[in-house]
């Protein structure tokens, strides 16, 4: 589901452990275009978070809104389809339909920027010796090639430049509780992205499994 990063806050439970999570608005989300597998090769769901001005709106996309009948969105994705459950043209989704307390989550997002960055700041470098010799050379990155070979810059290669302001995405994060009345939903831990800006939420591609506890072994002495 599409949503919006609303803030941080703290959760107790009932031994008192207190742990930190985010707030997310996710939703009502309008479904937009089902897809399925003999027109579009694929089965999927695109759905849509928001309202914006027509003004704004193109006139293809106010086409495509009107055909389901919704608004047209400020943000409009397409997820893979799960569940069994029947999904139909202008239908609106809330988080407590899709998720439920304990699933693991991806959150994605675009990073706070930071604007233009050294390499100490952006790639946490360590910097040139303070002594022994250095002179006016303490927080530079350093050689970047050789002129021989590879007589090139490689692509990739750790230098200054823009940092942040980039698609970050969070993988495994617990869904602690569900707030119908508000739309909302707790995940544990922190998400990209600054108070107010526009989160992904999809279920966990790659769910972490917890280690087996290792057992103890009979006639072992304690």
């Amino acid at each position: 589901m599409i949503g919006k990063k609303l803030g941080m806050t703290q959760v107790g439970n009932a031994s008192g452990q207190v742990s930190a999570v985010t707030v997310i608005q996710l939703g009502p989300c309008a479904v937009t275009q089902i897809k399925i597998a003999p027109t579009d090769g694929y089965e999927a769901v695109q759905v849509t978070f928001g309202k914006r001005k027509l003004s704004r709106t193109t006139g293809a996309l106010r086409g495509h809104f009107q055909k389901a009948e919704v608004a047209a969105g400020v943000a409009t994705r397409e997820f893979q389809r799960r569940g069994e459950g029947d999904l139909k043209l202008g239908q609106m989704l809330s988080a407590g339909e899709v998720f439920k307390v304990g699933d693991a989550v991806d959150v994605s997002a675009v990073s706070k920027g930071r604007g233009y960055a050294g390499v100490i700041k952006r790639h946490h470098f360590a910097g040139f010796p303070g002594s022994h010799g250095t002179h006016e050379y303490f927080r530079h990155g350093g050689s970047i090639g050789n002129r021989s070979y590879p007589g090139r810059v490689r692509k990739g290669m750790r230098m200054a430049g823009q940092m942040g302001n980039e698609k970050v995405t969070i993988v495994n994060l617990k869904v602690i509780e569900i707030l119908p009345e508000d739309n909302a939903i707790l995940v544990a831990g922190s998400v990209p992205g600054f108070d107010g800006a526009l989160v992904v939420v999809k279920h966990a591609a790659k769910e972490r499994h917890a280690a087996p506890k290792p057992q103890a072994v009979a006639g072992a002495a304690r």
